[in-house]
């Protein structure tokens, strides 16, 4: 399996994972030019994406959803609240229903060889879900905009060999920030969206001897640096396992990189 982030933050989102004959995409939140740019830069074509799984409605998620599902007709994978939601997005254009496929979270389904496993998650859409990906026996996760964890989602996160997770925003920057209060909560909420500090709690909760890369990703550009969401995380992780009785893999043994905003990020390859 392969994973990458053709785009990742708060302005536009866009993850590849794939197998050497499934292609799917989570998310669409570019536009459908630099959708086809991204898809190239993997030696592949638009083509050969047998799927678009969506998380939710929110435009950094679907901005490109209607450009590019009425040029290719690539099947669209996503609760039926976020199918409704999107057809009612009349900024889309018109989108053909039968593309859409419904998923249930903790329900799987397979597209091609990779088994697909929706997952719940807290954010303030519709009815919004984060993805795993099976392919044989390795695992990659797909999980942002959830503005809290739960045992649930510790739970649903063991074993996995590559995870993609939210680090948002700084607490202290979004305090301090130009945003109105009314979005400072919202973003702080328990529906909103993951704090670096956050992320690396969770991370610590799922580490794993399995576990071979960690992207951050979804960083607000206004509330969060890259530089500072990578050493807020692994820091946090450090703290954890030293005030902890954890004996098992460390922060120094895992890959960890930071999804690019506007460019693809680095490609991580399980055999």
């Amino acid at each position: 399996m392969r994973i990458t982030s053709l785009a990742s933050g708060s302005s536009g989102n866009c993850v590849y994972v794939g197998t050497d004959t499934t292609h799917l995409l989570v998310d669409v939140g570019i536009s459908g030019k630099r959708v086809l740019s991204g898809i190239e830069q993997l030696d592949l074509s638009i083509r050969d994406i047998d799927g678009i799984l969506i998380t939710h409605e929110h435009t950094d998620h679907i901005y490109g959803l209607g450009v590019i599902s009425r040029k290719f007709g690539i099947p669209i994978y996503t609760t039926a609240k976020t199918k409704e939601a999107i057809l009612n997005c009349h900024s889309l254009g018109p989108i053909d229903e039968c593309l859409f496929n419904e998923v249930k979270a903790d329900t799987k389904l397979s597209i091609k060889d990779i088994i697909v496993n929706p997952m719940k998650i807290s954010h303030d859409a519709v009815d919004p879900v984060a993805y795993r990906f099976q392919h044989g026996n390795r695992r990659v996760s797909v999980v942002t905009d959830l503005g809290k964890y739960t045992d649930y989602t510790v739970e649903s996160l063991k074993n996995m060999d590559v995870l993609f997770l939210e680090a948002n925003h700084d607490v202290n920057m979004l305090q301090v920030g130009p945003y109105p209060y009314y979005l400072k909560q919202r973003i702080l909420g328990d529906r909103g969206h993951l704090s670096n500090e956050n992320a690396g709690s969770l991370l610590f909760r799922i580490l794993n001897d399995n576990l071979k890369a960690v992207f951050l990703g979804h960083l607000s550009k206004e509330n969060n640096m890259p530089e500072l969401a990578y050493e807020s995380v692994r820091c946090e992780v450090n703290i954890k396992q030293q005030n902890s009785d954890y004996k098992g893999i460390g922060m120094s043994d895992i890959p960890m990189y930071v999804a690019k905003r506007d460019t693809m990020s680095h490609i991580v390859e399980i055999a």
